[in-house]
């Protein structure tokens, strides 16, 4: 039963990275968790909802006033690429990079529709994510087996 779990939580990652959702980055945090810190990679995400939703009110803030801040603008996308890019958020980090285009161009109306791009695959994968930590929360720690002293 527990391994049948394990194989479906292994099946909804590869899903999530199969469509662009995730890269290797999010596996690379997953092997660092541990029985020490089973909780790891959820705790890691949690702290990025948690300060990229403060990003994203700064560039919603940003992006009403006139004229547009673009380097304002590029430097709070620019901290959002880097913690989207530490969990292995790909299709967030493309949306950034998309973004900063835009700011590099001056091209307000292309910030401001990829940043609604942006909200949507911010949203998505959130719930993405939560549907599965909630699963690997049922599926329980995989034992790892040790090497033999």
């Amino acid at each position: 039963m527990e391994r049948n779990l394990h194989k479906q939580l292994d099946n909804m990652k590869k899903s999530l990275i199969d469509q662009g959702y995730l890269d290797e980055q999010f596996i690379q945090l997953e092997e660092l968790q541990d029985e020490a810190n089973p909780n790891f990679v959820e705790e890691v995400v949690t702290l990025y909802y948690r300060d990229s939703a403060r990003l994203i009110q700064n560039i919603e803030q940003t992006l009403e006033k006139i004229p547009l801040d673009f380097a304002k603008l590029d430097n709070y996308m620019h901290q959002f690429k880097g913690s989207s890019c530490s969990i292995g958020a790909k299709k967030l980090k493309n949306e950034c990079t998309q973004f900063r285009e835009h700011c590099k161009t001056g091209n307000g109306d292309g910030c401001k529709r990829t940043f609604q791009q942006l909200k949507k695959e911010y949203a998505a994968l959130k719930k993405k994510l939560e549907h599965y930590f909630q699963f690997a929360r049922q599926a329980g720690p995989i034992e790892k087996a040790c090497r033999p002293k």
